[in-house]
């Protein structure tokens, strides 16, 4: 079973304001741009990772963070979900079409900072 929304809109001559508040796109943004909703579609640019490989991948977050964040982001159409139907169940997640042309240009920021960062000093 895959699960993903989408936001879409209707009027193509009508924008999204994410300057106001009750502008959906603007909770999408902050979804991306939260604490771990940004390393979670950092770490699913590559390939699809199951619900514990994602957690290890990502260090510092906690179970509960990682799920609330996945949760957003699959509401989103950011990132899909596909659950196995075994004792216990897998749950696997990758990035929606959506969620890698989002992906794209934070992989392009993130190798843009990691090139110019000064090389670290042996401590």
């Amino acid at each position: 079973m895959t699960e993903s929304a989408h936001l879409t809109q209707t009027d193509p001559q009508k924008r999204y304001d994410v300057f106001h508040t009750d502008c959906p796109a603007r909770d999408v943004v902050d979804h991306v741009t939260s604490r771990w909703g940004i390393w979670v579609l950092i770490s699913l640019r590559s390939n699809a990772l199951r619900f514990y490989e994602l957690r290890e991948s990502i260090q510092g977050i906690s179970e509960k963070m990682l799920a609330q964040t996945l949760r957003a982001l699959v509401q989103d159409g950011l990132v899909w979900r596909e659950v196995e139907p075994t004792t216990p169940p897998q749950v696997t997640y990758g990035l929606t079409e959506f969620g890698q042309d989002v992906g794209e240009p934070l992989t392009e920021l993130f190798g843009r900072i990691t090139r110019r960062l000064p090389p670290r000093s042996a401590e």
